[in-house]
């Protein structure tokens, strides 16, 4: 069965959001990385990842993808057959926006929320030492 496991919430000050979700649910940070126009840090409450993104622009493309500033970015879905997955997304009236070949495969469903496809264990969600 397919479960959720990493929300991304875009974000207009990491290290501001970062205390608030620490202090208030006691996540705690596994790692933060620089990718592409954006950094990301990745929380994890011990089940969930939980990654705040901080753009450099909100002129990228992928910064454009859920709409303008602050606010849920995508979701993403662990899932054992991918491709089984895909077919039923397109079927079903599902919009595949990344590459085919993408670890994460980020889709819009039909109605526009973004979300993502990843493998079994895609996320950690041991906190960083």
């Amino acid at each position: 069965m397919a479960r959720i496991v990493h929300l991304a919430i875009k974000v207009a000050d990491l290290d501001k959001a970062t205390r608030f979700y620490e202090d208030v649910f006691g996540f705690r940070e596994t790692s933060t990385k620089r990718s592409r126009q954006h950094v990301t840090r990745h929380l994890t409450d011990g089940a969930t990842d939980l990654a705040l993104i901080l753009y450099d622009s909100e002129d990228d493309f992928e910064a454009q993808l859920a709409g303008p500033g602050p606010r849920l970015h995508h979701w993403a879905i662990e899932v054992d057959d991918r491709d089984a997955i895909i077919k039923k997304i397109e079927a079903s009236g599902g919009e595949i926006l990344s590459e085919i070949k993408s670890d994460a495969l980020k889709f819009r469903s039909p109605d526009g929320t973004i979300a993502e496809i990843v493998p079994v264990g895609r996320y950690a969600t041991t906190p960083a030492e």
